[in-house]
């Protein structure tokens, strides 16, 4: 795996070139099982043998033990154990993936690492017909060139179940009138959650989108509506809350025709994103996002969505 580590550690650059194509690149590994799957290569900082790990008592279900690395105690999950627990050949976990995600960093061990592909996410679909189970852990499917399949994983609701959902505090409502709202989509059913529990307890008024292609075709729809009606949209709607990675359509597509529709002059978008790195961050601006905030700190996530709330 040298080679595509190195692909991994020195393309960065070249890759927020793909921000508003839609497309982004997708490291493929295995279980040891007949499926292959994926995650984001913006997730992924390392990849290697694994190392050696050291237990520890009183770890949730899944985390092996935790290593040092450069001087960072990091967690060691096994991500066979929550997608495949009853896979006798999911066992043997030759590769760690270190992922930094949500401002956390933590190793995933798999069987071995694939490749990188590049991806059209108008090609990759929400897993509508997996509903319960192990594969809620699943949140999109892309076909492979040769038809196979690949699993991406929902990286959110694996932190989730071994570190918990994170806690909303009360935060102080903001004044806003209430014929306004704002509008966010986030593919990920924990990250929705977590935006509504924020929104509910600064008594904002919202409507909602599961993924890019999706909140395209609502945001077009209220756009419609309002133009009917002679009302200048951005009187009504304040903001719009994008995550940057979702199936069908990206945050960085679905911001770019946001800021080419005459309709929602003087709306500002928000990119709210597991992935924060100054590269992702650069990938937003060029987009024109009015502002970036990295999941998930709730009072963060308040304060930065507050002022635009209230202009």
């Amino acid at each position: 795996m040298s080679n595509a580590n190195s692909t991994l550690l020195d393309s960065v650059d070249a890759r927020t070139k793909l921000a508003g194509s839609n497309k982004m690149e997708i490291l493929l590994f295995s279980l040891g099982t007949r499926e292959t799957f994926g995650i984001n290569v913006f997730k992924v900082r390392e990849v290697s043998q694994t190392p050696k790990i050291t237990k520890t008592p009183n770890m949730p279900v899944g985390v092996e033990g935790v290593i040092s690395l450069r001087g960072n105690i990091i967690p060691v999950i096994s991500l066979a154990k929550f997608v495949c627990p009853n896979d006798p050949d999911a066992q043997n976990e030759e590769t760690m993936i270190v992922t930094e995600f949500s401002k956390h960093t933590q190793g995933f061990l798999v069987r071995s690492v694939d490749r990188i592909i590049r991806v059209d996410w108008n090609k990759v679909r929400a897993p509508e017909t997996m509903l319960a189970g192990n594969q809620a852990l699943i949140t999109a499917i892309t076909e492979l060139d040769d038809g196979k399949l690949v699993s991406i994983l929902d990286v959110e609701q694996i932190l989730a179940s071994v570190i918990g959902e994170t806690f909303v505090p009360d935060i102080p409502s903001v004044s806003v009138d209430q014929e306004k709202f704002m509008f966010f989509v986030d593919d990920s059913v924990v990250a929705r959650k977590e935006i509504v529990s924020v929104l509910d307890k600064i008594s904002v008024k919202y409507q909602q989108a599961n993924n890019g292609a999706e909140a395209w075709d609502k945001l077009q729809n209220i756009a419609t509506r309002y133009q009917h009606d002679s009302q200048p949209l951005s009187h009504h709607l304040k903001l719009i809350l994008v995550d940057a990675e979702m199936p069908e359509m990206d945050g960085y597509v679905l911001t770019k025709h946001i800021k080419s529709d005459t309709r929602f002059q003087g709306i500002p978008v928000v990119m709210h994103s597991s992935l924060s790195s100054n590269a992702n961050r650069a990938m937003g601006s060029s987009v024109g996002v009015d502002a970036y905030v990295a999941k998930f700190d709730p009072f963060v996530l308040a304060e930065t969505i507050s002022p635009f709330l209230q202009s």
